[in-house]
């Protein structure tokens, strides 16, 4: 195996893991699962719930990749500098590692885009196809 073929599916490893890991804390906020409590619906806690868990999955298949990861960065951004930056300066601190790691996987998957092992990809695949009905509609 050569070693881009390596690289593309660690890619696609960490973005499923990354997506796969998301949906959890939306889990917390939105049905109290995993320790967490029921937030009130239509409340800025609930668009974010929303978020990691429609988010979190969509990552991790892959589909609409960029626009929904640069949506997860721009809540991790968000939910760091509202919820966490208040609390102290430094994340160790204020609790705000997982979500300045899950900025930093957002932002990286939304530059890169979907790559390997994707709905995007296979999708993508399908248009460039010979009679293809994706890519007829698309002309």
């Amino acid at each position: 195996m050569a070693a881009p073929d390596v690289e593309r599916h660690v890619y696609a490893a960490f973005r499923i893991l990354v997506g796969a890991l998301f949906p959890f804390h939306g889990l917390q906020k939105l049905f109290g699962l995993h320790g967490g409590d029921v937030v009130p619906v239509w409340s800025m806690y609930w668009f974010a719930g929303v978020i990691e868990l429609a988010g979190g999955i969509l990552v991790g298949v892959g589909l609409l990749t960029r626009v929904v990861a640069l949506v997860a960065a721009a809540q991790m951004a968000a939910a760091y500098v509202i919820a966490h930056l208040p609390r102290s300066i430094w994340p160790i601190e204020n609790g705000g590692e997982p979500a300045a790691l899950f900025f930093l996987a957002f932002a990286y998957i939304a530059a890169r885009g979907p790559g390997h092992l994707s709905v995007d990809a296979g999708l993508r695949g399908a248009a460039s196809r010979p009679g293809s009905r994706v890519r007829a509609r698309a002309a």
